[in-house]
């Protein structure tokens, strides 16, 4: 009984690990949708000058699509993250009685 015990409160320990770690990758995640928000409305500007602007304008265009896409990744890289979260919370979750 005792190895039981013991393993139920390794299993809890590692379920609020997991827990801590899903909700850091959530405020992670509404940060960087955030930030991507306010860079996509950059972004849509500069490439609004750049359509008819000079070479600068163009560069500038350029680098916000790049800001732009760097946030998207990030955005993708955290999503992936938090699903392999969620599957080792329901794995875990799974190994508890009842």
């Amino acid at each position: 009984m005792g190895d039981s015990i013991f393993g139920m409160k390794r299993i809890h320990r590692r379920l609020f690990a997991v827990n801590d770690k899903i909700a850091a990758v959530d405020r992670e995640l509404r940060l960087a949708r955030s930030e991507l928000e306010y860079h996509r409305s950059i972004n849509e500007d500069a490439q609004r000058d750049a359509a008819i602007g000079n070479y600068i304008d163009r560069e500038e265009a350029s680098l916000t699509r790049g800001d732009v896409r760097r946030f998207e990744k990030t955005i993708d890289r955290l999503a992936a993250k938090q699903e392999s979260l969620y599957v080792k919370q329901a794995k875990l979750l799974d190994r508890l009685p009842g």
